[in-house]
């Protein structure tokens, strides 16, 4: 298996699963994740509940586009601008509102990594 299509399916799977935490109980995934937090209104609900779908729609473009020749590199520049503007609006926060729950810090050095992975995909020779 290329490195490519190992990335997209491994992205793929994570993503739908962070987005199905953030909707199918947005109450417990706050509960659980979140420090100091209120559950969330239904406003909020209805948010994460349309983010879980964003998030599971471009994974199934993801594991589309790792078993597609044509749409394989494609695949990996939304991934790589996903993660881009995910980690961007992260450390503006982070800059604007302060220190999130462990988790989102986490979320923050995962997307930041994939940024120069992507681009590193992309450049180098299929030779795998």
């Amino acid at each position: 298996m290329n490195l490519k299509k190992g990335l997209l399916i491994f992205s793929c799977f994570a993503v739908s699963s962070i987005g199905l935490l953030y909707g199918i109980c947005p109450n417990w995934f706050f509960d659980t994740f979140l420090i100091d937090s209120q559950p969330p209104s239904i406003d909020q609900a209805h948010i994460l509940r349309a983010v879980m779908m964003l998030y599971i729609s471009l994974g199934l473009f993801w594991l589309y586009s790792a078993f597609s020749d044509k749409y394989q590199d494609a695949g990996i520049v939304v991934l790589g601008v996903f993660c881009a503007g995910l980690v961007s609006g992260r450390i503006i926060s982070v800059i604007v509102d302060g220190i999130p729950s462990p988790l989102l810090i986490a979320y923050i050095a995962i997307e930041l990594s994939m940024v120069p992975l992507c681009i590193w995909l992309l450049k180098r020779q299929d030779s795998y």
